[in-house]
């Protein structure tokens, strides 16, 4: 079973909320609903709304998909600072 949220370190939940806030800014800047973008890439807006809130762990296929349509490189989601 994958561990809880509660099972987590700190800095690994922060991570998730940074890459959560940097997908949410990029997809605003480029005027895109959750909606809009989650269909652009074969996924449901619920699935856009949880990496942005960081309440689930977005797995790197996710985050590949969501760096691709908003034109960065992954590293631009993951990168600290």
């Amino acid at each position: 079973m994958p561990p809880t949220a509660d099972d987590l370190p700190s800095r690994v939940l922060a991570t998730r909320r940074r890459i959560g806030a940097r997908v949410r800014t990029l997809r605003e800047d480029r005027g895109l609903s959750q909606e809009t973008l989650a269909h652009s890439v074969g996924l449901d807006r619920r699935t856009v709304s949880y990496v942005e809130l960081a309440t689930h762990a977005a797995s790197i296929d996710v985050l590949v998909l969501l760096a691709d349509a908003l034109g960065v490189p992954l590293a631009d989601l993951v990168r600290d600072g």
